[in-house]
C-alpha cells in the first residue's frame, strides 16, 4: 500500500470515529461513510471474539413492558425496514439510531436469551449485535432510562423496542 492510500485510510477511520455516540455501551458508533461494498455477514454467538467479552444486553421494565437495554440502561432499539441480518441504517440514519456495536461476544443479562444473540458485520468491518436475527441500535438523544422512539417512522421505517422474547413491542 502506498503512503497516499495509507493516509486516504486513516482519513476515513478518523472520519467514521467522529459520529461516536457517547451512549453507546462498550463500543462507538459507526457514521457508516465506508465505501466499502462488504456484504453483511452475520457470525454465530461463539465464533466472534475469541471469548473476549463484548456489549452486555440486559432487560428491564419500561412503558412498554420488559425490553432490551444496555448495561447503561440505554434503550434499544430495531428498524423494522431491516428484514435480514445485513443493516441498512447508515449515514444520517446511522448518526440518529447509532448501531449497538461489540468488540467481542455480546453477553446476556436479566431476561435476555443468549441463543437470541448474535453480530453481523458493517460495512466498515464493525460488528453490529444482532437479536432475534435483527440488527439493534440505540437512539442517539436519549438518556439512560429514557424511551421516547418507540414507533416512531425515521428513515423509512418503524423503530420499535424489542422484548426478550425478540418480538418488537405493539
Amino acid at each position: 500500500m502506498n503512503w497516499i492510500a495509507a493516509v486516504g485510510a486513516v482519513i476515513a477511520t478518523l472520519a467514521g470515529a467522529a459520529g461516536a455516540d457517547p451512549a453507546a455501551d462498550e463500543a462507538s458508533a459507526s457514521t457508516g461513510n465506508s465505501t466499502t461494498a462488504d456484504a453483511a455477514a452475520t457470525l454465530p454467538v461463539q465464533d466472534r471474539g475469541r471469548g473476549r467479552k463484548g456489549t452486555r444486553i440486559t432487560t428491564d421494565d419500561s412503558q412498554f413492558g420488559t425490553m432490551l437495554f444496555n448495561r447503561k440502561r440505554q434503550a434499544i432499539y430495531l428498524f423494522d425496514k431491516e428484514k435480514t441480518k445485513k443493516a441498512r441504517c447508515y449515514g444520517a440514519c446511522a448518526k440518529a439510531w447509532p448501531p449497538v456495536l461489540t468488540k467481542g461476544r455480546p453477553t446476556a443479562g436479566g431476561h435476555v436469551k443468549r441463543r437470541l444473540l448474535g453480530t453481523t458485520k458493517r460495512r466498515n468491518g464493525d460488528r453490529q449485535v444482532t437479536y432475534a436475527g435483527q440488527p439493534l441500535y440505540y437512539y442517539a438523544h436519549e438518556g439512560p432510562g429514557q424511551v421516547f422512539c418507540h414507533n416512531v417512522n425515521q428513515f423509512g421505517g418503524l423503530w420499535l423496542v424489542v422484548h426478550p422474547d425478540g418480538e418488537a413491542a405493539d
